[in-house]
């Protein structure tokens, strides 16, 4: 899986089971209409429980400079609260964190969920997204950290 190129997210969850959080490339768009993502946990990871029981995530796709929250989420052995110390977070209409400075947040309700191997993909609708322009996005490729973005020019292009 080193050779497929991904983007970084955090992904969280909060509710009555509490509150959750990890370093996920395994996220993609299913469909546009409904709106609708796939996020695969490993079943083996407290935060997969918790997303079962609370019945919602946001995937917080982070931006080039967030390769700490990364490192800080996947890092194993550290609570759920020392790893959202690391960041500022608001919320949209779940609950569960979204993260200030994240390329994009899809704040979404679990629609259902299949298990493969050793992870359960959740299926999730969007319920509300966030969107901040002008970052450059952080990719893992090749088991390291890249930079990925929009030329200025290009970027000029995109609003005009």
């Amino acid at each position: 899986m080193a050779g497929l190129a991904a983007a970084v997210n955090i992904v969280t969850s909060n509710g009555a089971a509490g509150l959750a959080g990890c370093t996920v490339t395994a996220a993609c768009s299913v469909t546009d209409e409904p709106p609708t993502l796939l996020v695969c946990i490993n079943r083996s990871s407290a935060t997969n429980e918790i997303i079962r029981k609370n019945g919602n995530l946001c995937v917080n796709v982070l931006s080039a400079d967030q390769r700490d929250v990364a490192m800080q989420f996947a890092t194993k052995g550290l609570s759920v609260r020392e790893r959202l110390a690391c960041a500022k977070w608001g919320a949209l209409e779940t609950g569960a964190p979204v993260l200030d400075g994240a390329v994009c947040a899809f704040d979404c309700q679990v629609d259902s969920a299949s298990e493969v191997g050793t992870h359960t993909v959740f299926y999730c609708g969007v319920t509300a997204v966030r969107y901040e322009a002008g970052c450059d996005g952080l990719i893992y490729f090749g088991r390291d950290f890249h930079r990925v973005g929009v030329s200025a020019a290009r970027l000029a292009e995109i609003r005009a």
